[in-house]
Parts: structure tokens; sequence; C-alpha cells
């Protein structure tokens, strides 16, 4: 349930809407919530996307991008992946947070003093306040509090800097070089649900294909704890196909041919559930905790 106890007696005063995520690699930006993102730039609302890592560990995942070529030069690639993404899902701002990707557990990437899992916690949240408070966003989107499913450091690294950055962007005792103090108005945990899962599942199964989800995926969502967590579902039927544009601009990290991305046909994955699913974790606006949500900026003052 969402907190609705403000961190802050601050006021957000007046300014346009602005939703602002953070992600931990290039391409998560384009797997989780791109179509919400384009959404909102449809209506005319700015966004900020906050890449922690350079995703320099990443492994080149589509063989037709596996060349010495690429290879040599693959951050930057990655880098001009990130820049052709974030166009085409409508981000107007992107941010570095400047921190190497760490790898995973018991590799050598993960124990560089540079990567972002080693950096200081407070450095880290000192950085993302800083363009929190440049921005001013009154919606942060990030991980969430259960990633036993894909326990990446830096993906858990990502939900450990949002949430006290929520809070100490609005204190004028954290961080005074970092700008004027803004109070966030509500913060969200973006996830895959149970319902979306079995829906595409289902989907495979009727068409009489193969389905990635089958067995490791199914099994999982008896431990997953989100189907009642599920606070705000946005549809973003008009807007799905962005998810694809986007997956496709990061083409070191997307096989077009993979299954699990594009098995099925657009219209069929789109109408199957056409929705990005939401946990409100926090909150400091008016909010009814009975009700599923279908805007993220709903109860924010300025939002017809």
């Amino acid at each position: 349930m969402a907190d609705q106890t403000p961190s802050s007696p601050l006021s957000t005063g007046a300014a346009p809407l602005r939703l602002l995520t953070v992600h931990a690699h290039p391409d998560d930006e384009a797997s989780k919530g791109a179509p919400t993102v384009a959404k909102y730039a449809a209506e005319g609302i700015g966004a900020t996307l906050v890449c922690c890592t350079g995703g320099e560990c990443g492994d080149i995942l589509n063989p037709a991008m596996d060349r010495p070529e690429v290879r040599e030069r693959l951050q930057e690639v990655r880098l001009e992946e990130l820049s052709a993404a974030t166009a085409a899902i409508g981000y107007d701002r992107v941010e570095l947070l400047g921190y190497c990707d760490s790898g995973m557990p018991d590799t050598p990437e993960n124990e560089r003093p540079d990567n972002f899992w080693n950096a200081p916690l407070d450095e880290a949240v000192g950085r993302l306040v800083a363009i929190i408070r440049r921005d001013r966003p009154q919606v942060i989107v990030t991980y969430g509090d259960d990633q036993r499913h894909y326990a990446h450091p830096d993906h858990l690294k990502v939900h450990d800097i949002t949430l006290p950055a929520f809070d100490r962007s609005a204190d004028p005792q954290w961080y005074p070089e970092a700008g004027p103090p803004w109070q966030p108005l509500k913060l969200y945990y973006t996830e895959w649900s149970p319902t979306r899962i079995l829906a595409l599942h289902a989907k495979y199964e009727e068409l009489g294909l193969p389905s990635p989800f089958a067995g490791a995926w199914l099994e999982r969502i008896e431990s997953m704890d989100v189907v009642d967590r599920i606070t705000s579902r946005i549809d973003i039927g008009e807007f799905y196909e962005v998810r694809e544009k986007a997956l496709l601009a990061h083409a070191t990290q997307i096989d077009p041919n993979e299954s699990f991305w594009f098995g099925l046909p657009t219209d069929v994955a789109r109408d199957a559930h056409p929705y990005d699913d939401y946990v409100l974790a926090r909150c400091l606006v008016d909010h009814d905790p009975d009700t599923v949500e279908h805007d993220l900026f709903a109860g924010v003052p300025g939002r017809r």
C-alpha cells in the first residue's frame, strides 16, 4: 500500500507536469514502461530518463551484431542505441548517472570500485537528487522492492537510491549544492504482472506456438506477490508498437527473432494485455487505495 505520509512539508509549487524514470542499463527503458512514456509524451508531458550505467558489461545477444568492430566499441554502440530508443519513445531528457555496469555477482566487473553497485549510497542518491531538483518531476518510476526473479546488482541499486532520493530531494539539509529543494508527489514501481504473463502465455498456446513463459515463468508466478499489489494500470494500446521500436533500436541486446519479445504478432500481443502495470509505492496526494488508477498523474495539481 502506498505511504500517504509526506516526507517534507515543502510545497511543490507550480511546475509543468513531468515524469522521471530511473533505469539500470541501456535497453531497460525500452522493456519497462516505454509505451507509458510515449503516451504521456503525446499529451505534451515531458519525460526524463536517468540511466544509471552505460551497460558496459552487457553481452551481445543478437548474433547478427556479434562482430569484432561492434565488440571493440560496445560501450559507444550501446549509448548510440540508447539515443535511438529514447527518441522513439519520446524522452526529451536523457541523463547518465555516470557509473559503470556492475556485472553479475562473483564476476571481476562486480568488484570494480567505480561500478554502480559499489558506489557509496549517499553519493549515488545525491547525483539523482540533483537531476530531480533540476527537472522537478511530480511522478517518478523505479524498480520494485521484490526482485527475486532477476536480482541484478544494478537493478537492486536502482531501487535503493530512488526511494531516499524521493525524500531527500525535498530536504534542504541534504545536498544543498544540488539546487533548490523539490518534492515529487508520487513514486511507482514498474512491474510485469502475472496477469500480463498469463495473458501472453495463453495467446501462444491459442496459436499453437511455443511459449517463452512456459516452465520457469509460470512456476515463478506462484511466488510473485504482485497480483494484489498492482494499483495502476495504464492503457497503452495505441502506443504498444513503441516498445517494439525501442527494443529493436538496441540491436546488440535484442534479437529480432527472439520469441520472448517478438513471438506473437504485434496486434495479438497488444490485445492480449494492452496495459503497463505499476505499484504506487509513495503518494503525497489524495488517492483511493481501493480503486485501480488509470493515470500516473491522478491527483497531481495541474492535471486536467
